[in-house]
């Protein structure tokens, strides 16, 4: 089914993040080891708001102690719904951002609060490296093991705890996932893989990051050759925090290259956004960026120069094989999704990310899917970050997406 009518999830957030910092450098953010944690987003972003908030955390099996929040209900609604009474849905941030994407705009503009006061159950999900998500069993996030990680991880294990917790906590309701950015990379990963799809009902993939070779932003192009210094691993920083003094000066250095204007750092990433809600971009600054892996970003940069959608490149065949019994990584088979999985997938004319040709070449992969169990809605105005933060996001993306879900929840 069709509605309306260039592309990193990783340079997705890394946009937003980063990129804040050129736009911004006077009400640039202490970093994030120094940043204090507060009280949690339940306290910072939801409760204010009249909204039953619950502070949960989730446990991968290598061992990251994730920040997952609740919303179990609309704005002044009483004591959390009984197990099993309500639908619920997970929302996945994308790279160098957490939960609070979903929450940065009023309740009447941003999908956590729509999604509450719609009837379902919601939840929102904080990746490893975030500053609610820093915990682990036996390491510290001061210890290079501890981002010894890339996107592959976060589909096979922190997707994985989420989901399976959601799904327990629920009573067994199965689930609607939905991921901007790197959070739909993730989902196609970890679909392909056939993880959780007995617990799952749906994806909505705004944004979709499948296939990263067509971006179009030189700023991104820049960055992923940056990254071609794999074996250094960025001289030992296993950490990216864009909030420190490392990252600060390799964009200075990206956008003092020729052709290359980060006047507006945030169009430079994400494209002409057309209709950014003005009242976030404080909320962006209080809370983001957030750190990722060092070696997540090497990932992204790997896909981006090689036009692949497979695992992690050690770079050279004796390690391959030691991590996948083969001498270059396994690809990821987005074909492999059921085809009878319900899918909403929601891209823009303007974003220089999730780049037209690359959904194209995705939405090809995807050609034996059923025509019932798909929608595509194409927003020729829409750049990466409108998908949500936009103003009008609610009426644009939002409402269609959410007539999809009722389609599953019969």
């Amino acid at each position: 089914m069709m509605l309306g009518g260039r592309h990193s999830s990783a340079l997705a957030s890394f946009l937003a993040t980063l990129l804040s910092l050129g736009a911004a450098m006077a009400a640039r953010p202490a970093p994030l080891a120094t940043r204090p944690a507060g009280n949690g987003t339940c306290q910072s972003r939801v409760e204010s708001f009249g909204y039953k908030c619950e502070e949960h955390t989730v446990t991968t099996a290598d061992g990251y102690i994730l920040s997952l929040q609740r919303i179990p209900g609309g704005r002044g609604s009483g004591q959390s719904p009984a197990a099993g009474t309500k639908i619920p849905v997970l929302l996945q941030h994308g790279l160098l951002m957490d939960g609070v994407t979903w929450l940065m705009n009023s309740p009447n503009e941003s999908l956590g609060y729509i999604l509450a006061d719609g009837g379902y159950d919601v939840w929102i999900a904080n990746t490893r490296g975030t500053v609610y998500s820093r915990g682990h069993t036996t390491l510290s996030s001061s210890d290079p093991a501890y981002w010894d990680w890339s996107w592959d991880e976060l589909a096979s294990n922190d997707v994985s705890a989420v989901v399976q917790y959601v799904y327990a906590q629920s009573g067994q309701q199965r689930l609607h996932y939905v991921g901007h950015s790197l959070g739909t990379l993730i989902a196609f990963a970890a679909l392909s893989q056939h993880q959780q799809l007995g617990m799952l009902r749906s994806a909505g993939l705004l944004s979709p990051i499948a296939y990263l070779n067509k971006v179009a932003s030189p700023l991104a192009l820049a960055g992923a050759d940056t990254f071609l210094a794999e074996a250094l691993y960025w001289l030992g920083l296993d950490e990216f925090d864009p909030t420190g003094e490392h990252v600060h000066k390799l964009v200075t250095d990206l956008c003092s290259q020729p052709g290359i204007n980060c006047y507006n750092m945030m169009s430079v990433f994400t494209g002409d956004n057309c209709c950014l809600d003005n009242s976030s971009v404080q909320v962006f600054l209080a809370h983001e960026p957030q750190a990722s892996a060092t070696k997540n970003m090497v990932h992204l940069a790997q896909m981006i120069r090689r036009g692949t959608l497979a695992k992690y490149d050690y770079g050279n065949a004796a390690d391959n094989t030691k991590h996948y019994g083969q001498a270059t990584p396994p690809a990821y088979d987005v074909s492999a999704i059921p085809d009878d999985f319900p899918l909403f997938l929601s891209y823009g004319g303007r974003d220089t990310l999730s780049d037209q040709q690359d959904v194209s070449h995705l939405l090809q992969v995807l050609k034996s899917h059923d025509g019932d169990k798909l929608t595509v809605q194409y927003l020729e105005d829409y750049a990466h970050a409108d998908f949500v933060f936009a103003g009008n996001a609610r009426e644009r993306v939002y409402a269609p997406l959410m007539a999809f879900f009722k389609l599953q929840d019969k």
